[in-house]
């Protein structure tokens, strides 16, 4: 079967997410002791690109998913995300697709469920204005297991990410595409240490945890 081909081979190294959709299972699709697997590969895929914030969002997303199920595995549909801040506040609109990808939570678009609501989804994804990001961050959300109303705020920050300077000048060659094949692949490449980072090896206090009563 035909498979896409990316061309960062660390793409491969990175956990996975593990998430049960009993959705899936009711209707079929899977057998009952199955999960979905998630890569970050998805999340690329959902954005069209990678880069600081869509690795930034899968990151978050594994870190908070562990911090509320510990070793079991989460339940897709069952979990309910909160940004703080409106949608279109920095990159909380991005982020929150891949967060949507994965939890399965979605906003007023989102599936409404099977006789009477069940396995619904809809209105699980929302934004807070009231709720003031820390204006370092990037982000912050709010994640909450609807089973045992377990809630944890997760904040993203990347501003210690190092920028390589040669990064100003080729970008410009990247994205116009006015760059040679060498400079094209030499930005992909250092744009790529970052994201590596923040898979991978994510500075201390670039994810921060804190469980809310």
């Amino acid at each position: 079967m035909e498979q896409t081909k990316f061309n960062k081979s660390f793409f491969n190294s990175v956990e996975p997410i593990k998430i049960k959709d009993p959705l899936a299972i009711a209707l079929g699709a899977m057998d009952k002791n199955e999960a979905f697997v998630f890569t970050y590969t998805d999340a690329v895929k959902l954005a069209g690109h990678s880069c600081p914030a869509v690795s930034g969002a899968y990151k978050l997303t594994q870190l908070a998913l562990k911090s509320l199920y510990g070793n079991e595995i989460p339940v897709r549909g069952q979990i309910k995300v909160t940004f703080k801040e409106e949608i279109d506040q920095k990159v909380n609109g991005p982020i929150s697709q891949v967060v949507a990808l994965i939890t399965g939570a979605a906003g007023e678009g989102g599936f409404k469920g099977l006789g009477g609501g069940r396995y619904s989804r809809h209105n699980l994804l929302s934004f807070d204005e009231t709720k003031h990001t820390d204006e370092d961050a990037v982000c912050s959300v709010i994640f909450e297991r609807m089973d045992n109303n377990k809630r944890i705020e997760i904040s993203y920050r990347n501003y210690m990410l190092p920028v390589n300077p040669k990064m100003g000048d080729l970008m410009p060659l990247a994205v116009t595409g006015k760059g040679s094949d060498a400079e094209i692949k030499e930005f992909g490449e250092l744009w790529h240490e970052r994201v590596k980072a923040v898979l991978m090896n994510p500075p201390q206090g670039m994810f921060v945890i804190k469980e809310l009563s």
